[in-house]
């Protein structure tokens, strides 16, 4: 595992085969040097595995991009990146801040293991596409 920012094209290719909504290239080139921290996994040279820190830093920050191509997955690999994702965070950010996610599906129960907690029914996380909605191209 290596503290780097995941490439252009391993990025968009790992959020595609492990089912995450496609992103374009534009916006993908905007988005990977605002990364604040991340995590890619290689066997033989190839990114087999993600995850992103992103925010302003002090107050706010999200873990996102949290992927893993399918036949490596059940492996511990997801577990290892957000273990490296979550010292990183314990190390770096200030007193107060914000750290949050959105658990699609089953990945709650390993964010649930760092102290992650369902925010409802004080908050709910809401969302809005511009240009159109990614899952539907």
């Amino acid at each position: 595992m290596a503290e780097e920012t995941p490439t252009l094209d391993d990025y968009r290719w790992l959020r595609k085969v492990s089912g995450l909504s496609e992103k374009s290239e534009e916006a993908a080139r905007i988005a990977l040097p605002n990364t604040l921290h991340s995590v890619v996994v290689r066997q033989d040279g190839r990114a087999v595995g993600m995850g992103r820190v992103v925010g302003d830093g002090g107050c706010h920050m999200q873990i996102v991009d949290m992927a893993v191509e399918p036949k490596h997955q059940g492996r511990g690999i997801g577990k290892a990146i957000f273990s490296a994702l979550e010292a990183w965070l314990q190390r770096t950010v200030p007193d107060t801040a914000y750290v949050s996610l959105i658990a699609d599906g089953d990945a709650r129960h390993l964010y649930a293991k760092f102290g992650f907690e369902p925010v409802m029914p004080a908050s709910i996380g809401m969302a809005r596409f511009y240009r159109g909605d990614p899952a539907k191209r």
